[in-house]
């Protein structure tokens, strides 16, 4: 895993906000959060693999993990790291995040973000989660300037996300969707990589997914519909597809939803 989608216009909901110390008890950690994203803050030296593809640790460096993602943490040594773990939203445009990526000159400010968001945790969660969002916001506009004025501005992009949008209950293919955005399925491809960081197949299947955590999470639709409603009628194939992209079987998900949420440990 290279690269994740992730939706900011709704605030994240925090289960947890701390700094982890790992190393001194072994030096591989292997797990995942089925439920939470893991966003970590670096300050040491390490192997990360995610999902099978493997990263560079290293200091000021920062990771956005998506649920359901099994990583692998190789330390070299005491390694501590600020950590918030949360649950994202799905309104609005998904913004395309490298699993990790170097912070530059904003490692200070993510710093001291963080921090605040770890200072005021859990007494003011309000506030905590003021100032994590506002950090990945930050992340999310280290993409270099030029990717970021091609997800903007390009309409043939523009005019597949909408009838993506449009149309996820419906069989769909990249050849149709490049017709109706005016440009070939090779043009489209580039510039959908470009502007997300996705293939088109990715981000329908990511879209359908988010909508599919939503329906079984909000509402009380059957898990029939909720999968004909996202444009996977067959019921394994929709079982199959929850387990792959969210890490639970539909009726897991629902389940999980309506139990207690628990602070998630690190």
């Amino acid at each position: 895993m290279q690269t994740v989608l992730a939706h900011l216009d709704e605030p994240p909901t925090l289960a947890a906000v701390g700094i982890g110390v790992h190393g001194p008890a072994g030096q591989v950690d292997v797990f995942s959060l089925p439920d939470l994203w893991q966003l970590h803050l670096y300050g040491y030296d390490a192997d990360l693999t995610v999902d099978g593809t493997e990263h560079a640790i290293r200091p000021g460096r920062v990771s956005l993990v998506p649920p359901g993602t099994e990583v692998r943490y190789r330390y070299r040594g005491r390694s501590e790291h600020l950590y918030a773990h949360l649950r994202l939203g799905s309104a609005g445009t998904p913004q395309s995040f490298p699993v990790i990526q170097r912070t530059g000159r904003e490692l200070d400010l993510l710093t001291a973000q963080l921090r605040q968001g770890l200072a005021a945790w859990p007494n003011t969660p309000a506030r905590a989660t003021a100032e994590v969002w506002a950090a990945l916001w930050r992340i999310a506009r280290l993409t270099p300037l030029r990717e970021q004025s091609a997800r903007a501005v390009h309409p043939a992009v523009a005019a597949a996300t909408a009838l993506i949008e449009a149309r996820l209950t419906e069989s769909l293919t990249v050849p149709e969707i490049a017709k109706a955005a005016g440009v070939s399925h090779n043009h489209l491809t580039r510039l959908f990589r470009a502007a997300t960081g996705e293939t088109v197949v990715g981000y329908i299947r990511a879209r359908r997914m988010e909508r599919a955590r939503h329906f079984l999470r909000a509402t009380t639709l059957s898990i029939p519909a909720v999968a004909a409603s996202v444009g996977i009628p067959d019921l394994q194939a929709f079982n199959k597809a929850c387990r792959r992209e969210l890490g639970a079987s539909p009726r897991g998900i629902r389940t999980a939803s309506a139990a207690p949420r628990d602070s998630a440990a690190q």
